[in-house]
């Protein structure tokens, strides 16, 4: 779209070139003169603030509430801007000011190495330079937390798309192989856990990383090639962490700066997840837990700009900015949970009535182990086979079987076995398989703990003449031998 025009009495302009950090032009005219130029009136809006560049070195500040105008003056010009998370992070040719909304007249100022600076990211507790020699965390008084390096690294390819920064990781996506991202911890710089990067099996173009919650939990979304939209865990404990898709044909992704939900633009429709974590706890109940809208009003190619509360700012293809709202009850069931407040949790959700948030608390109760509540919802959205089981989780004799039997509810079948063995409960693990008709390994268990091998091949007659069918598997019949059922 067409920002200004100019009509210089210069003559023709022959030849033009912008400077490396995209602030400045200069031209060749037709007279023998050369002519500058300079990007102004950028702007950027954070809750009630919005900050306009109106000169070279002066930018204005409006405070909508109560109409404060307030102008910062800097000594060199202004390259790039960040406004978010209650802080303003303006760097100039040479130093970089931080500002604190709340007090406008004395920033907190540091020189810079390089005056390139190509990117600002801000996370609640720290920000992030990019500049031509590398990358810099530091923190909002201006101290130096880390600078993190992988190998090729090339700074100068680096966007908002391609970067991610959260209160404890950065990840990085790599430009040589597009199919790696790199995280990093933010307050060490090292990489995180044991120290591979994660990698998926096309090439990966936007990432984004949650904003709240334990370290532990930290969720990395991304989309690829495809425009499908997956998300999996940033750390990596030994076993390969699951990477689900939770969408399909996604143009733009970010989520919300207070709590975990995200939100994208899918194909025509604009989707809100209000707990995507679901996917690793009840995958069944994921689209319950969606918010849907006719995304035809912001016309072709638009990109989320920011997630702030309840306000998503789109960005149309034709430059506008259009403000959407959702609800504000899941932001509010969020905190309830991360407090562990769960009478106040159900209270909400009986007061709003709503679906949607019963099924966002069936899945955070059953992810935090709180059965009562998650009985409460499942009961509330119908699920009445989940609420039977769930009561007979609840019977269970020892602390144990119950965390395998949640462990199973959740379909993570191969740790609830490894938890029953762990803690000496061989014939629970050897039921557990026969009831998911997993023969051989129920087998397999009774033979290594040389127990219960009568009470697997009883469960496998029983079963082979339900269907009316023989026994036909080598190892079973060469153990029937030997054992009379």
């Amino acid at each position: 779209w067409s920002y200004a025009l100019e009509k210089p009495n210069t003559g023709s302009i022959f030849n033009i070139s912008w400077s490396t950090d995209g602030t400045q032009l200069a031209g060749a005219c037709g007279n023998g003169h050369v002519i500058f130029a300079h990007v102004v009136e950028q702007r950027w809006e954070w809750k009630n603030f919005e900050i306009t560049l109106i000169k070279r070195r002066t930018m204005k500040v409006h405070n909508v509430i109560n109409d404060a105008v307030d102008s910062l003056e800097f000594r060199d010009r202004v390259i790039k801007a960040s406004l978010d998370y209650g802080y303003l992070v303006v760097s100039t040719s040479l130093q970089c000011y931080v500002f604190s909304t709340k007090n406008w007249n004395t920033p907190l100022i540091f020189d810079l190495k390089e005056g390139t600076v190509s990117l600002i990211l801000q996370a609640e507790r720290h920000f992030l330079l990019v500049d031509g020699g590398g990358l810099y965390l530091y923190s909002y008084e201006g101290r130096l937390i880390s600078s993190p390096k992988y190998p090729g690294m090339r700074t100068d390819t680096l966007n908002a798309q391609t970067v991610s920064l959260s209160n404890d990781t950065l990840a990085v996506k790599d430009k040589a192989d597009e199919k790696v991202i790199y995280i990093f911890e933010a307050l060490s710089g090292k990489p995180l856990g044991d120290g591979k990067p994660l990698t998926h099996k096309t090439e990966i173009v936007e990432i984004a990383l949650d904003q709240k919650g334990l370290t532990s939990e930290r969720k990395i979304a991304f989309i690829d090639k495809n425009r499908d939209l997956y998300i999996t865990s940033v750390k990596r404990f030994g076993k390969e962490q699951k990477i689900v898709k939770i969408g399909t044909m996604v143009q733009s992704l970010a989520w919300n700066d207070t709590s975990n939900i995200l939100c994208g633009i899918q194909d025509s429709r604009f989707t809100v997840w209000y707990y995507p974590n679901t996917v690793y706890v009840d995958k069944d109940l994921l689209p319950k837990t969606l918010y849907e809208k006719d995304a035809s009003e912001f016309s072709k190619n638009p990109q989320i700009v920011c997630f702030v509360g309840n306000q998503i700012t789109i960005r149309r293809a034709d430059g506008s900015l259009v403000h959407l709202n959702v609800s504000p009850y899941p932001g509010i069931l969020h905190d309830y949970v991360r407090s562990s407040r769960w009478a106040d949790a159900v209270r909400l959700c009986r007061f709003v009535k709503d679906q949607t948030l019963w099924a966002c608390l069936a899945a955070m109760a059953v992810a935090n182990k709180d059965m009562a509540t998650a009985e409460i919802a499942y009961a509330a959205i119908g699920e009445i086979d989940k609420v039977q089981y769930i009561n007979s989780i609840k019977d269970l004799p020892s602390k144990e079987s119950r965390m395998a039997h949640m462990l199973l509810f959740s379909g993570n079948t191969q740790e609830a076995e490894t938890l029953l063995l762990q803690s000496g409960l061989v014939y629970q693990a050897i039921q557990l398989n026969i009831n998911l008709y997993n023969w051989d390994r129920a087998l397999d268990l009774a033979v290594k703990h040389k127990t219960h091998v009568d009470t697997v091949l009883a469960y496998r007659q029983k079963f082979l003449e339900d269907f009316g069918k023989k026994e036909t598997n080598k190892r079973f019949l060469q153990y029937a031998e030997g054992v009379s059922v």
